[in-house]
């Protein structure tokens, strides 16, 4: 009986994604935990569910850590690439042409998502951030401005979801 829940449970993994988004994150970001996870809501629907990696659970913004989002509805890739353009506009950064490059390249990466999609993002500092859909990676970004501007998203105090912001960062 035992050793079917276990069977049960890989199998619901292998199929949901997350799994290989874990296995990405573990490989790439020595010593990985969970800082913090939240919810995106807006009025009645349910966005989706993030969570931060750092190593051993400490994020540190100068090492390597993972955010790994599950959507809860259907949204166009290229409205997720806008909505990330405006995000970092909002944080003050206002260099046209990089964020029309990073605009792009960003729309050539995310796919269109829909409930129980997995997307996860690594930032290897000094390098790049890579983006996963489940198990497959889907492209990467190079640059330490890019990354942090975008975890900035979520992760900046010039962030426009502070509580998202708290549960990611295990602030009470």
């Amino acid at each position: 009986m035992r050793h079917s829940c276990v069977l049960a449970l890989i199998f619901f993994l292998l199929s949901s994604g997350k799994l290989y988004a874990a296995e990405a994150i573990y490989a790439s970001v020595p010593d990985a935990a969970v800082v913090g996870h939240g919810e995106l809501n807006y009025i009645f629907w349910d966005i989706y569910d993030a969570t931060l990696y750092a190593p051993r659970g400490k994020w540190n913004p100068d090492k390597s850590f993972a955010l790994s989002i599950e959507y809860h509805c259907d949204i166009d890739g290229k409205e997720i690439a806008d909505r990330a353009i405006a995000e970092m506009r909002n944080q003050g950064f206002s260099n046209e042409i990089k964020l029309a490059t990073w605009d792009g390249q960003m729309k050539s990466i995310f796919p269109d998502v829909k409930n129980g999609t997995v997307l996860s993002a690594i930032y290897i500092p000094g390098k790049q951030t890579v983006f996963y859909d489940g198990d497959k990676v889907i492209g990467a970004i190079k640059g330490d401005d890019f990354g942090k501007l975008f975890f900035g998203i979520w992760l900046s105090e010039k962030t426009s979801e502070p509580d998202l912001r708290r549960a990611l960062l295990g602030i009470s």
